[in-house]
């Protein structure tokens, strides 16, 4: 039978407590959000959303085409250059998704030959890039700048060392100036996915890059969603101008897929102007994770202190992080719940994300939930 061994693999997860399950979420609803990644709380923003409207108006409802046939808008360059300008890059790329750029970024700057060490704790599309790029890929101890410097050691010919800037499961950052100054010792490239930074950490969101001095340097490519922080879709890559040109050329998820939508671009760009003019949201978004993470922890549970705007707390087991979920839900929080194989460490956990927009009154409604429904 076809696909036989589907059902087989399905009940295995199910006894796991490993099965996903699809929740269409109503316009307006009336749970408490500490589960999606709108960091500054933008998404619903009516210049965001004049923004996208504004752009299907102008530009209709898709790209139509692939970046280099028909699908680059001058939104789409507006949008890069915009980008490049604010992260303080040489040029910017924006793909259909942040998953893609990662694909683009590994696979195009990684050829045959060339050495690719990879954090532990690095996201699936980081992981991803590095299955199929060509290189050969060396996966070292989280967080461990001494271990990358001992597989570049030990390699001759090119290499580039990917990293999260800050981890999406536990939300911890990436020490990016130790990571930059190994690879400049053995003269690597260094390739970061700033997706859970850029918005919330550097002066006013800039980014982990800029916050590390690292930004615009020759050897340092960094990755970013706009779906987080510019409660937008899709991805893009900074880095030097010759390093965009090459992912033009050779980067498959850029070459062959339809380009973003001009909606997202336009919410995107309206979004990224919001955060120039605003710049206190990034920092009131890195303060509503500190007040999460000190009433939690007062409260008995084991968090771990955010670097940016994820606070994550640890459960005792899948089926009980799910139960600890669905209690939060019915209690009218929405959290996130991170299990196998979400997770490196096989840890499961309740993940949190801060928001620019709560007040005082639902982070402490937040923890007091959390708390009372704990297993």
């Amino acid at each position: 039978m076809a696909f036989g061994w589907i059902d087989e693999r399905r009940r295995a997860r199910h006894r796991a407590g490993l099965v996903r399950t699809l929740r269409p979420r109503p316009p307006g609803s009336p749970l408490l959000d500490l589960a999606g990644n709108d960091y500054l709380g933008l998404s619903h923003h009516p210049e965001v959303v004049e923004g996208a409207a504004r752009a299907a108006r102008v530009w209709g409802g898709g790209a139509t085409g692939s970046r280099l046939v028909t699908g680059t808008t001058e939104l789409h360059t507006e949008l890069e250059r915009e980008l490049a300008a604010f992260c303080g890059f040489e040029a910017a790329l924006v793909f259909s998704s942040g998953y893609a750029a990662n694909l683009a970024a590994v696979t195009a700057l990684a050829p045959h030959g060339s050495l690719i060490v990879s954090d532990a704790g690095n996201h699936a599309s980081l992981i991803d890039g590095c299955r199929l790029a060509r290189g050969t890929t060396r996966v070292v101890a989280h967080a461990d700048s001494e271990a990358v410097g001992e597989a570049l050691r030990r390699h001759e010919g090119p290499a580039v060392v990917v990293s999260d800037t800050v981890f999406s499961v536990d939300g911890d950052a990436a020490p990016l100036a130790a990571l930059a100054g190994v690879c400049r010792e053995h003269g690597a490239g260094l390739i970061v996915d700033d997706a859970h930074g850029f918005g919330v950490l550097g002066e006013g969101g800039r980014g982990a890059p800029h916050a590390a001095r690292l930004a615009g340097a020759e050897d340092v490519v960094a990755t970013l969603t706009l779906s987080k922080s510019l409660g937008s879709q899709g991805g893009a890559v900074l880095g030097p101008a010759r390093v965009v040109d090459h992912l033009v050329d050779t980067a498959r998820t850029f070459i062959f897929d339809t380009g973003l939508a001009p909606a997202a671009v336009g919410a995107a760009l309206a979004a990224l102007r919001l955060l120039r003019g605003e710049p206190e949201r990034a920092s009131r978004a890195r303060a509503v994770a500190g007040a999460l993470y000190a009433g939690l922890t007062a409260a008995g549970l084991e968090a771990v202190r955010p670097d940016a705007a994820v606070v994550s707390v640890r459960a005792p087991s899948p089926e009980r992080a799910v139960r600890w979920a669905a209690d939060c839900r019915a209690a009218g929080l929405a959290v996130g719940c991170f299990r196998p194989p979400s997770v490196p460490d096989g840890v499961s956990r309740l993940r949190l994300t801060a928001r620019a927009d709560l007040s005082g009154g639902q982070v402490e409604r937040a923890v007091r939930v959390i708390g009372e429904t704990r297993p």
